[in-house]
């Protein structure tokens, strides 16, 4: 009975010791992976890198078909739009480097909910144009001085300026000088070449602008006795563009030995009424011939280095009155009128490189707006900017004239100017109350910031042009 209670005990060994070894063959052929397993459980703090992030040919792609300039800027600048100026890296990362991805700490679940984010900050753009670049170093007190062009007097608030001036409070963009400005050559350059060292001192350079016509209307040939022209009628009636380039080489070059870079010339009306206010001084009645011999004359004034300007936009030929002495001056002038008339000179001016186009204070009543041209968003942007396609420097009148002092404050005139899209004011009758209103209308938003950016970067532009722009 022992040895079978015996047999039965080995057997029933035996058996435990055969389970045991089937049950490990099946278990390790269940194919348990642990690396599954963590990677379900900690899926939601750990970032799949390599699904999140472009490849660097997909980056490349995506790159070139948003950012057609990404290859001269960092492309990190836009991966991050919300970095603060706390996260900025003393060693910006190559503009050629993947940006980055933000890591998180997922060892441990609370580590993970602790951990700071670690983020590559945006390199720092450095634009490479020295017009941007002198336009984001100004203030917008700077900025806003760029916008007028004013006589000496208003700048030392004094009796007539015959000496150098001191730009240094008062930073305009432009100094224009009458006849009583001029006493002698000599004095003449020394007013004018210290004048602009301190206005280069300050960072922008200055314009130095004279109505120098020819004819009647020559502040420098008058007080100066540089060449003297006829009456720009009688040259126009021999329609010869060799001519009026000389007329306009000669002209430059001997302001510009004086130190003056812009004139305010050449006349580019079409003599249409016979009482408007300019007479001789336009080339003539055809739209023609005045379209080439402005077009000469814009020539000749650039071949010396001296911006031209056109005037009087959009044409005072039609007016029967005067805008020096009259309160409105109304020209009663269809578009189709005008585009066959009055824009042929103008558009033929800014082909040929007029920097400047001065618009004038008359009303014109296919505008409808019941406004002088210089404030006139119609007659600036829509006509002048749009139809005729001119980029350059647009400059009121000179404000001072009945047209506007008598009608509107300095301040609301100046501000209705920029609106309408002038560049420039000349000579407003109250040049602080001017200015104040121009800044004060920024800083309420009546005016916004990128429109005093666009018209400081066409007057920087042709600055930049004749060398008074210093390097940033």
């Amino acid at each position: 009975m022992k040895s079978i209670i015996k047999r039965i005990a080995v057997i029933m060994v035996l058996a435990m010791f055969t389970g045991c070894s089937a049950g490990e063959k099946r278990d390790s052929g269940s194919e348990i992976k642990i690396p599954d397993i963590i990677s379900s459980s900690t899926h939601s703090t750990i970032p799949e890198v390599s699904s999140s992030l472009p490849t660097s040919s997909e980056q490349s792609s995506m790159e070139s078909s948003s950012n057609p300039e990404s290859s001269s800027q960092s492309p990190v600048s836009s991966e991050f739009p919300n970095s603060t100026s706390s996260e900025i890296s003393p060693e910006p990362i190559s503009s050629s480097s993947q940006p980055a991805p933000i890591i998180s700490s997922s060892s441990t679940e609370s580590e993970s909910s602790s951990s700071s984010e670690i983020i590559v900050p945006p390199e720092p753009i450095i634009s490479d144009d020295p017009i941007q670049s002198r336009i984001a170093q100004m203030t917008l007190e700077e900025r806003v001085y760029q916008l007028f062009f004013v006589n000496p007097e208003q700048i030392t608030g004094g009796g007539t300026v015959l000496t150098p001036l001191d730009l240094s409070n008062k930073p305009v963009g432009g100094i224009i000088c009458m006849g009583d400005n001029l006493e002698s050559v000599r004095q003449t350059r020394e007013m004018l070449s210290k004048t602009q060292e301190s206005a280069l001192s300050n960072g922008v350079g200055v314009f130095f602008g004279v109505d120098e016509e020819g004819g009647g209307v020559a502040r420098c040939a008058k007080k100066l006795g540089t060449t003297a022209f006829s009456n720009m009628a009688s040259y126009g009636a021999r329609n010869d563009s060799n001519e009026a380039f000389y007329i306009g080489k000669t002209i430059g070059s001997d302001i510009r030995a004086l130190g003056f870079n812009v004139d305010f010339a050449p006349v580019a009306d079409v003599d249409i009424h016979p009482n408007n206010e300019l007479g001789s001084r336009i080339f003539s009645d055809d739209p023609q011939v005045v379209a080439n011999m402005t077009a000469g004359v814009v020539r000749g004034l650039n071949s010396s280095g001296v911006a031209a300007t056109l005037k009087h936009f959009p044409g005072l030929g039609a007016e029967d009155g005067n805008t020096h002495t009259d309160s409105f001056i109304v020209i009663d002038r269809t578009l189709e009128q005008l585009r066959a008339e009055e824009f042929v000179p103008f558009r033929e001016g800014i082909r040929a490189g007029a920097d400047f186009v001065m618009v004038g204070h008359q009303q014109v009543t296919s505008f409808g707006d019941n406004l002088p041209a210089d404030l006139s968003y119609t007659a600036v942007t829509t006509m002048l900017r749009g139809e005729l396609g001119f980029t350059g420097i647009a400059i009121t009148d000179a404000h001072r004239m009945n047209t506007i002092s008598t009608v509107y404050d300095s301040g609301t005139a100046a501000v209705l100017s920029i609106k309408a899209g002038i560049d420039m004011i000349l000579s407003p009758a109250d040049f602080n109350a001017a200015y104040k209103g121009v800044l004060n209308a920024v800083k309420s938003g009546e005016i916004s910031e990128q429109r005093i950016n666009e018209s400081v970067t066409r007057i920087l532009t042709v600055k930049y042009k004749m060398g008074i722009l210093p390097p940033p």
